[in-house]
């Protein structure tokens, strides 16, 4: 079948939106008819060409929601018809890591779509009978995609899609770091660093976890006080010297949780330092640049505190997203405020654009029956 896509032809250039050739689905896989995908950094840092795996050209995306087609052959858990978010972090529910509670990154397909193929080593995106390669195994910049069945979360149909879709990613990402990779506790003290997308979740994700007290940490006013709307109960201005205003806060001992959003290897830092001694943990959940390094005074260490990583918020994403998304139909967390801009897919550079200029929490793109 005939697509309309956003390719990334070349590093640093603009997408290109153009018409591919979709296969169908094979064995284990299914057609899907995306209705929204945000547009998330990790498609911008790609595009960029500063990410040392990327490569092209590629059909970027993976924020996405949409609707069953066509399964083929062998798909059991999806049917014609069903609601499904874009996992890329898939669930096999088979291998030794999809066992074991400890983690979520699967081992199934990890190899194949590292390199932009499905599970088989081939894509079914192809131009002039030249193979385009997917992306994150969902490729979802595009207005049909063909998706591994483990890499498909199937959900509530009453969830918009443009609301939906944010679950793909970043606000789950959020939200599972406080909810799953760190345990929050009740009546626990909690820093954010960074309120963005991921951030905001994390903030959400304390107050679910019936936190006592949410710091949210951030150096523009608007992303402060929407950190209140999701939970915060008090909000800082990145100044240089939120360490020692934790400190003080927690009578010299440090925060139970600190999470950081940000991405930046000097706010890691001050999320650990700002970790409690004796039991303190620090969540690192934004991806530095390449080459960078954490410098942590082993004293830290030495003294009680632990830092962890969180890839997509520790989220079993088959069997969790369902769930998270149930809390967003039942109230409990607010999306609407993460939707900045909507815009069709032709306007995809212009999502980008947006994302640089820091306007906006997420853009989202929109396809039929998609808003």
């Amino acid at each position: 079948m005939k697509v309309r896509a956003a390719v990334l032809e070349q590093f640093a250039e603009p997408l290109v939106v153009q018409e591919l050739d979709l296969a169908e689905p094979r064995a284990g896989e299914a057609l899907v008819r995306l209705q929204a995908c945000g547009v998330c950094h990790t498609d911008m840092y790609t595009a960029s060409g500063a990410d040392p795996s990327g490569y092209a050209p590629t059909v970027l995306g993976h924020e996405g929601a949409g609707v069953v087609e066509a399964v083929g052959e062998g798909v059991s858990s999806l049917s014609v018809g069903d609601h499904v978010v874009t996992l890329f972090s898939p669930q096999c529910r088979e291998c030794a890591h999809c066992l074991n509670p400890r983690t979520n990154l699967c081992l199934a397909i990890r190899e194949q779509q590292n390199l932009g193929y499905l599970p088989d080593g081939t894509t079914r995106l192809s131009r002039a009978g030249e193979p385009i390669r997917h992306f994150m195994g969902t490729s979802t910049f595009c207005e049909y995609s063909v998706m591994p069945e483990i890499a498909l979360a199937k959900v509530d149909p009453e969830a918009p899609p443009d609301r939906a879709c944010l679950f793909a990613c970043g606000l789950s990402t959020g939200l599972g770091a406080a909810m799953f990779t760190a345990g929050v506790t009740p009546g626990s003290t909690c820093v954010v660093f960074g309120a963005g997308m991921v951030g905001l979740g994390a903030v959400a994700g304390c107050r679910l976890r019936e936190a006592g007290r949410i710091v949210c940490v951030d150096p523009s006013e608007p992303r402060r006080e929407l950190a209140r709307a999701q939970g915060a109960t008090e909000c800082w201005p990145a100044d240089g010297h939120v360490v020692e205003r934790v400190l003080e806060l927690t009578k010299g001992f440090g925060a139970d949780y600190t999470f950081e959003a940000t991405g930046l290897v000097s706010v890691m830092a001050e999320a650990v330092a700002a970790a409690r001694m004796g039991w303190g943990l620090s969540t690192i959940i934004g991806v530095a640049g390449k080459g960078e390094t954490l410098d942590i005074v082993p004293r830290l260490l030495i003294t009680g505190r632990r830092v962890c990583g969180s890839s997509f918020g520790g989220l079993k994403g088959r069997d969790q997203v369902p769930d998270l998304i149930q809390l967003y139909l039942q109230g409990q967390v607010e999306v609407d405020q993460f939707i900045s801009h909507r815009m069709p897919l032709d306007e995809v550079n212009r999502a980008f654009e947006l994302m640089a200029r820091q306007d906006g929490i997420r853009s989202v793109l929109t396809f039929d029956g998609g808003a």
